[in-house]
């Protein structure tokens, strides 16, 4: 397999993955879109919405796998990235804060059945699953459980790495701009990264290149994976796009903000885009973008299927 596998995908070329209106051909379009820039799979991205409408989309995105093979050779699943996340300012990023909720069983089980076997990862708070139960059992259906938009302790971290935390979601984005000196998200994260795949986006816009520079280093290649966190404004340009009924602005470095430009909202960079960023001011090598892009998400899929059973 020569093309990229991307885990958090929100949508791309014009299209939102959370749009309560999406259309087969556009979808068809979107993963002819990715073939051409190199991609060869992705997880569709589910954002935090109210419940219904979380559980409506995940609906559409099943009836569109299940009714395209074309659709199907893309899109290897679905992302759930919330509603179990940090509902404090910085932590929750884009995601609507109203509809951020304690990680809940009985709403993980309604989510499962919308999904009907094809979720594949779900992003939560660890601190919002305090005994690690919701954890456990995503774990236990063969999903890949990722912690993120999360201020957890290293307590919360080591708890749910115990009940199968596989991955952490993007580190350094999805917290607030300023943080404690020391014991912070991102330095606990760090600290067990020889537990975890940790995930980044390599835009050079949500961790810029040097700081960049040092978490890879500080991170065994086996446990690093690149994402774009992209949304429909990918590979598009400066504009106004949509992710799940809020207004996103690109700016013209390619910046994607949330309109009250406090934070980002996705990412407009493709995969492309972020590899120019990594062999050029990050200086990474082509084994180390191959294994990043390809080996580690397959491994994390491919371990995770197994588990399921």
């Amino acid at each position: 397999m020569s093309g990229y596998i991307d885990l958090q995908v929100n949508g791309y070329a014009g299209v939102d993955f959370n749009s309560d209106h999406l259309a087969t051909d556009e979808v068809l379009r979107v993963c002819r879109r990715l073939k051409v820039d190199g991609t060869d799979s992705i997880l569709a991205t589910v954002i935090t919405a109210r419940l219904d409408l979380m559980i409506r989309r995940i609906d559409r995105l099943v009836e569109l796998i299940e009714g395209s093979p074309e659709i199907a050779e893309c899109i290897r699943g679905i992302h759930v990235e919330g509603p179990f996340l940090n509902p404090r300012d910085g932590f929750i990023g884009a995601h609507p804060v109203a509809d951020a909720i304690p990680a809940d069983i009985s709403v993980a089980h309604q989510l499962l059945e919308a999904g009907d076997g094809h979720i594949k990862m779900v992003t939560l708070a660890p601190e919002r699953d305090s005994d690690a139960r919701v954890t456990r059992l995503l774990t236990n259906h063969g999903i890949a459980v990722a912690a993120g938009h999360s201020n957890a302790s290293l307590d919360d971290l080591q708890r749910s790495i115990d009940q199968g935390l596989k991955l952490f979601t993007h580190l350094g984005n999805g917290c607030p701009a300023s943080l404690p000196r020391h014991d912070n998200i991102v330095q606990r994260v760090l600290a067990v990264s020889d537990q975890l795949k940790i995930s980044f986006i390599a835009d050079g816009h949500h961790v810029p290149a040097f700081a960049l520079r040092n978490y890879l280093a500080m991170i065994p290649d086996e446990n690093i994976v690149i994402v774009t966190d992209a949304i429909s404004a990918a590979g598009l340009g400066p504009g106004s796009y949509e992710l799940s009924g809020q207004v996103v602005e690109v700016d013209d470095d390619g910046a994607a903000w949330a309109a009250c430009r406090t934070h980002y909202a996705g990412c407009a960079s493709t995969f492309q885009q972020m590899i120019e960023v990594l062999k050029g001011p990050v200086g990474v090598s082509d084994e180390q973008i191959h294994q990043w892009m390809i080996t580690n998400p397959l491994q994390l899929l491919a371990a995770d299927q197994a588990s399921g059973g």
